[in-house]
């Protein structure tokens, strides 16, 4: 269901201020969103006309128009204040990510631990032939909502990086992270790492030191039917054990696969490029995990719910328009990106609310952040 901004921003506008983090007006000040003797005189009043801006696709001269009741401005000081803002709404944004409700699923396995599922989007300014901007995003599976993200030029590739974690947390994704640098990265922050298996960028080592050769290995798979390899990854200061998990395809999803991997290459004029080994490949989901608690079953089975993050991409894309930008400027373009998230933020903070709602009293109280909330809604004092 699409949240309208008459939904966000009227019926529960006090919500919306409780969910805010603590020293939110006085960091539109510190951060240069809000400026002294303009009309805009307080913070709120700015935030509810960009939120205003940032919920609908309108322009900035209907969004004036259409905002009349909350502040007379030009569409022209609305453009400025949105451009002064990206700081104070990237902030914002950080602090409800980090008072983010506790996790509200268990798995027997991998109980009090996060599964964070990572990925990258890149988004296009108008009129651009190719993208401008990348969005790299932390999604925690268990209570479906952002963990990190960190936005840069397009030219900033995919990189695990990019993340921080901590002791314990489980890091799922694609193929594109998949590499000896990014791996490391994780695990030297007591981090462990599930991750889309890649021939190119990962070389593996067996007992005795030679080179892991997987299609044999994979070749010995039914259709239908899982195995689990060891192998050994080179890591920061000693090797580090890894487990190869993989499933055949059955006849049927095979087909579909190598005719998805061909109509990939086609559209980039590269049908050549496509080596035999590359879609044969296409036969297997393989994944390269340092994780001990599960069987193979068990470890492609966790790696299916890297989809949540895809799905979050797309929510981002067809519900807040977050895929098109509407600034051409680097400064604007960047403001408008934060302020899609701090939304996207919000929205999924007021999905929390309303999943621990007690009916009770019927009342949400106002003057204490959503974590807190949430906790003493599941009897927690705080």
């Amino acid at each position: 269901m699409q949240i309208t901004t008459q939904q966000l921003l009227d019926d529960d506008w006090a919500t919306v201020l409780a969910l805010l983090p603590e020293g939110w007006q006085e960091q539109a000040k510190a951060l240069g969103a809000l400026k002294f003797g303009r009309k805009i005189k307080n913070a709120e009043q700015l935030l509810r006309i960009l939120l205003q801006h940032f919920c609908n696709q309108d322009s900035m001269r209907t969004t004036v128009v259409k905002g009349a009741d909350i502040v007379e401005i030009s569409d022209v000081a609305l453009l400025k204040r949105i451009n002064k803002s990206g700081e104070w709404l990237r902030w914002m944004t950080e602090q409800l990510i980090t008072q983010a409700p506790a996790p509200i699923l268990a798995s027997s396995a991998l109980t009090g631990r996060r599964l964070l599922a990572i990925d990258g989007s890149v988004v296009s300014e108008p009129r651009a032939v190719n993208a401008t901007w990348r969005l790299h995003y932390a999604f925690d599976i268990r209570t479906l909502s952002c963990y990190e993200m960190t936005l840069t030029s397009s030219k900033i590739g995919e990189s695990l990086t990019l993340f921080q974690v901590q002791q314990g947390d489980v890091v799922l994704c694609d193929r594109g992270f998949t590499n000896r640098r990014g791996i490391n990265h994780i695990l030297d922050q007591g981090g462990d790492v599930l991750a889309r298996m890649n021939l190119n960028n990962l070389p593996l080592h067996d007992a005795i030191g030679d080179k892991v050769q997987l299609l044999p290995l994979l070749r010995t798979l039914s259709e239908g039917q899982c195995g689990e390899w060891s192998a050994v990854l080179t890591g920061s200061t000693q090797p580090v054990p890894v487990r190869m998990c993989a499933y055949r395809k059955t006849g049927q999803q095979q087909a579909k696969s190598e005719q998805r991997l061909k109509k990939e290459t086609s559209k980039r004029a590269r049908v050549a490029a496509v080596k035999p080994e590359t879609l044969e490949m296409a036969a297997y989901v393989v994944v390269v995990t340092t994780l001990k608690e599960l069987d193979a079953d068990g470890v492609l089975a966790l790696y299916r719910h890297r989809w949540q993050v895809e799905l979050a991409f797309k929510r981002l894309k067809s519900l807040l328009g977050f895929g098109h930008l509407k600034k051409k400027d680097p400064e604007g373009a960047k403001a408008w990106l934060q302020g899609k998230l701090l939304v996207a933020c919000l929205i999924e903070q007021l999905i929390a609310l309303g999943e621990h709602f007690s009916p009770e009293t019927g009342e949400i109280p106002t003057n204490k952040p959503a974590g807190a909330l949430l906790l003493e809604r599941n009897g927690f004092s705080t």
